[in-house]
């Protein structure tokens, strides 16, 4: 490949990149303001500054563009969150990643905000959204049977911790405060006390598998 196709190459790469960021934030505030059945693919590609057939040609339908904002936003998430928990494992891992939770809620609320509507909007019958948040899910659950699976290894849990029924219970809580949060916004030291509530439940369920041993 010439210099000259590697640079043109680079530059479409960086454009796309550039379209892509620009989408998914008219699509968020869209979805904020609208609500997914108010959001099409022409107004977001207007509201990006492009033209009205842009975002359909990027994303075929309106499943398309949900998907991509899933990803894109779950991706974020996950990025922050490997960097709040980095090599903790067990209790420590599961504690940070709940004060992570809390501060990308607080600090991208736009974004979190569109990212659950879509997520609760799943339960609906696409099936291609269906799937992207089931993996998601399914993705987050695993961490933390990992981490937990890390703490009975360094011997900070007990082998006795019931590992899928925790996270399940970590998972689901998260969910349920997410839903709280999205009902009542500006309730913010209620959205942290729930934070701290469920980190409050994980030491419990976590010291009480470590008392069995």
């Amino acid at each position: 490949m010439s210099s000259l196709t590697a640079k043109v190459s680079r530059t479409q790469a960086e454009r796309t990149a550039e379209s892509d960021a620009r989408m998914l934030g008219a699509a968020v505030e869209l979805i904020c303001e609208r609500g997914v059945d108010g959001t099409t693919l022409k107004d977001v590609g207007e509201r990006a500054g492009y033209s009205r057939g842009l975002a359909s040609y990027r994303f075929g339908n309106k499943a398309g563009l949900f998907c991509f904002i899933v990803r894109s936003i779950g991706e974020d998430w996950l990025r922050e969150l490997g960097q709040a928990v980095g090599d903790q494992v067990g209790l420590n891992a599961i504690l940070a990643a709940t004060d992570a939770h809390y501060r990308f809620v607080l600090e991208s609320a736009d974004r979190i905000r569109a990212f659950y509507i879509l997520w609760f909007h799943s339960i609906g019958p696409d099936p291609e959204l269906k799937q992207v948040i089931a993996n998601i899910h399914e993705r987050r659950q695993r961490d933390v049977e990992a981490w937990i699976e890390g703490g009975i290894q360094d011997h900070s849990i007990s082998e006795n911790a019931d590992i899928r029924a925790t996270a399940e219970q970590f998972c689901a809580a998260i969910i349920g405060i997410v839903y709280q949060w999205l009902v009542t916004p500006d309730a913010h030291e209620q959205i942290r006390e729930l934070h701290e509530g469920l980190k409050q439940q994980m030491v419990l369920a976590l010291a009480a598998a470590r008392r069995v041993a």
